[in-house]
This record gives C-alpha cells, sequence and structure tokens, in this order.
C-alpha cells in the first residue's frame, strides 16, 4: 500500500538559487522564439552544461544530460515546430525532471493493521537523529500509531536527543536492549504487541564509510523486515554524499535518500546526480532544523523552479494549510465589504510566516523574483510595518481611522519609526483595502486567476 505523506511547508530553497539564476538567463531568449538554429540550440547546451558542472552535478550525469536534450532538441520536429523557443525549454525542463527522478516517490507503507519498520542510516552528522523525529511527526499526523527506535549507541547522548525530540511531538521511544540489533528487534516486537503501525529505527553512524556500520544497517534491516530503506545524507557534502549514498546502495539496497540541509547555500548538484548515480530515488528534503521542516521530494516542481518558472503548486499547498475553508470564507467577506481591519494585515503576516519566507514564494511565482528586484529591501519593510500595527492598541487595529496625529506620534515612538512613515503605511493600508475590495468583487479577474493555477497544477 502507498502510504501519502502529509508534509507542512515551512522553508526557504537556496540551494538551486544560483543554478536557477543561470538557467532563467540561458532559457529566457528561447521563450516565445518562433526560429531557432542547430547553433542556438548547441551554444544553449553547452552554457547548460557548464552551469551544471558548476553546480556540482556528476560529470556523468551532465555527459547523459547533455547528449539526451541534444538529441531531442536537435530534430526537425523541434527546429521546425511552430514554437521551436518553448519545444526546447519543454525539452530541458523534461530532461531535468528524468535527472530528478521523473516521479514523487512517496512511502511503500503496509495496511494500518500491520507494522512498517523504516530504517534510517547514513554517515555520523548526515542529520539521521532529527530526521527519524521529523519523519514520526509526519506520520503521526496522517494518523499512523508510530514508535522510535534508539539504535545508535555509538553517539553519545544519541538515545537522549531522540527522547527530547520525541517528546515534543509525543511519540514514544524504544531503549530496551544492549546493541544495536537487539534495540532494534525488541522494537518491532514490541510495536507488534503494542499494536504500532510504524518503526523507525535510528541507526548509529560513522564519521566515514566502513564495512561494519554497513552489516550492522544491513542486519537491522533483515531482523526487522524494513520495508523502508532510507539512506540520510548531508546535502552540503556534495558529491561524497552521492558516492557514499552508491556504497550503501550496492550493499543495503536502499530504497530512497533523504536530502538534508537542503535550506543550505549549497550548489545543488546533489539532488540532480543522486537518481542516475546511486539508482535510489529522493524520498524527502530537510529545509530547516525544526521539526515540521521535512518535505516530499516533488522532482517536477524542484525542475520548474530551477527554471525560474515557478511553482504555483506548491505554493497553494503551503497556504492551504494554513487557512481552513471558513476563515478563508470570513476573509473574503472581510475584503468585499471593506471590512478589512489592521488586525486582519497582522495575522496575514503571521500566516505568511509559516507559508515561508518573501524570498521563497516570490521563488514559486511565476516572474516576481525577476520583478521584485531587492526582496531584502521588502522583508524588512514588511517588518517595520508588523512593528508600526504591533505598537497600536486593539481598538487602533480595529479601526485605523481614529488615528489621528497624537496617535500617529505614540505608535511611531513605540515602533521606532517617524511620524511620516506612521502615516504613509496608513495610505497604503487604504489603497490595500480598496484594491481587494475591487478585487473580490471583479469575477472576471477571480476567474482568470484560477485558469492560470489551474493550467501550473
Amino acid at each position: 500500500m502507498t502510504q501519502r505523506a502529509v508534509v507542512h511547508y515551512n522553508y526557504t530553497v537556496t540551494m538551486f538559487e544560483t543554478l536557477s539564476a543561470k538557467c532563467t538567463e540561458i532559457l529566457r531568449g528561447f521563450r516565445g522564439k518562433t526560429r531557432i538554429s542547430e547553433k542556438n540550440v548547441q551554444d544553449a547546451v553547452d552554457a547548460i552544461k557548464l552551469a551544471l558542472l558548476d553546480a556540482d552535478v556528476n560529470v556523468r550525469v551532465v555527459r547523459r544530460f547533455v547528449s539526451r536534450t541534444l538529441r531531442e532538441a536537435s530534430g526537425e520536429a523541434v527546429l521546425r515546430s511552430v514554437a521551436p523557443g518553448q519545444q526546447f525549454v519543454k525539452i530541458v525542463n523534461d530532461k531535468l525532471v528524468e535527472f530528478l527522478g521523473e516521479r514523487t516517490e512517496h512511502l511503500a507503507l503496509r495496511g494500518p493493521d500491520t507494522v512498517s519498520t523504516i530504517v534510517l542510516a547514513g554517515l555520523q552528522g548526515s542529520g539521521k537523529t532529527t530526521t527519524a523525529a521529523k519523519l514520526a511527526r509526519v506520520l503521526a499526523a496522517e494518523g499512523r500509531r508510530v514508535l522510535l527506535v534508539a539504535a545508535d549507541l555509538a553517539r553519545p547522548a544519541a538515545t537522549e536527543q531522540l527522547q527530547q525530540l520525541a517528546a515534543t511531538i509525543g511519540v514514544e521511544v524504544a531503549t530496551a536492549g544492549t546493541t544495536p540489533l537487539e534495540r532494534a528487534t525488541r522494537g518491532a516486537a514490541r510495536a507488534k504487541r503494542e499494536q504500532y503501525d510504524v518503526v523507525i529505527v535510528d541507526t548509529a553512524g560513522r564519521t566515514q564509510l566502513d564495512r561494519a556500520l554497513m552489516d550492522e544497517v544491513q542486519r537491522i534491516a533483515r531482523k526487522t523486515d524494513a520495508v523502508e530503506r532510507l539512506f540520510v545524507a548531508d546535502a552540503m557534502t556534495g558529491q561524497h554524499a552521492v558516492e557514499v549514498a552508491k556504497a550503501f546502495h550496492e550493499s543495503v539496497d536502499i530504497s530512497g535518500v533523504v536530502l538534508t540541509k537542503f535550506d543550505s547555500d549549497t550548489r545543488g548538484g546533489v539532488a540532480l546526480s543522486v537518481k542516475t548515480v546511486v539508482g535510489a530515488p529522493i524520498r524527502f528534503i530537510g529545509t530547516g532544523e525544526k521539526l515540521e521542516a521535512l518535505e516530499v521530494f516533488h522532482p517536477e516542481r524542484i525542475a520548474t523552479r530551477m527554471l525560474g518558472m515557478g511553482d504555483v503548486v506548491t505554493l497553494v499547498e503551503r497556504a492551504q494549510r494554513t487557512i481552513d475553508a471558513d476563515e478563508a470564507a470570513e476573509l473574503q467577506r472581510k475584503m468585499q465589504s471593506a471590512a478589512f481591519t489592521l488586525a486582519d494585515y497582522l495575522d496575514q503576516f503571521r500566516r505568511m510566516r509559516k507559508i515561508g519566507s518573501l524570498s521563497s514564494m516570490l521563488d514559486m511565482m511565476p516572474g516576481m523574483k525577476q520583478a521584485l528586484k531587492d526582496e531584502s529591501e521588502a522583508e524588512r519593510q514588511m517588518r517595520r510595518e508588523e512593528a508600526i500595527i504591533l505598537s497600536m492598541t486593539p481598538g487602533e487595529r480595529g479601526n485605523h481611522r481614529i488615528i489621528g496625529a497624537s496617535r500617529r506620534a505614540r505608535i511611531a515612538r513605540g515602533s521606532g519609526s517617524s511620524v511620516f512613515e506612521v502615516g504613509q503605511f496608513l495610505k497604503r493600508f487604504e489603497k490595500t483595502r480598496m484594491m481587494m475590495k475591487k478585487m473580490t468583487k471583479n469575477k472576471t479577474m477571480q476567474a482568470q486567476m484560477l485558469a492560470q493555477m489551474s493550467q501550473r497544477s
């Protein structure tokens, strides 16, 4: 039975930022072109090749990508088509998806009445223990009864760390046994006895790859009849992570990879190399230190972001996780009647933070990353506006029209801004309210927005 993981999104992806900027620049001239030549294609592919190599993509993977892209893009069907530029961009996108993994790979868990064991493996410092807790949180949110097993007896305080993380999400940790294998088998037996659905085994790591480590993981996976053997890799280690994952796969037959520190400022080559070199798909990505910062890996969405085409689907999913249908209906009612207050505005600031940073949201909106050149200034403005609202009384937040000169002076002092800045903010807010009212009453505009979103999904 394939089980879909429900994941809370709250992160900033910077891993592909440089690669995305380069690919966007290379392909910008192709979009909308009605005529392209073989030389145009060759030059663009060469430029993409250099961008991929600079992003630390495995050399063999780059060669395959280049040869397949050239083979498909140089044919008459593309060069002589009605929109050859768009065809070329589509081919590049499709090849990126293919190398990233073609499709989203969900956990293959058994039915709710049968125990499914997941074994996590990897080198020391890759983030296995935190990933175990994050994954437990995801599955518990789906209604699964999860039991964590502390089978890392090599690292000091590993058991205590897992227990602390588990306590924050209300999940039990099995610690019975004096060896990693004994803890894993006893944990699996307890899960069956106490009717748990999922067992997640956190195994030991080493500072470097060795046979004893892989043999231990292999024995644990075999004795617990593991349905998933996930290799946890630090994305910041680049191609070293790919080679270690390959060695584990050859020994343990890993079923998938979890890339941690995906929010770090790395070059991104590991994600494009894993599936081809290792032969196992990326299942999840860790996108921060918080326990909710774990995502299902969607190849097609990552590919579109890399090419600067946004990712509206993920953005909508994030928004849906921060507001329910009743709240959305009430917000629309307020907008339509111009009853939207500064308190509502403050609430939207907080919801946006749950969705992600301004930069990450712009990454997912086609064309917006280029439209807003200095998002850091926009972030600063949002923080200033939030400080101004927080310096107001509840009555002022509910009715901004009562804010006269003396009130503005008090708010300015409380927020560390000037009276002029407070006045300008109130003017912007009033314009925003009117614009919202106009948009919510404009059925044609709403229909166009929905049509655009459905085309993206």
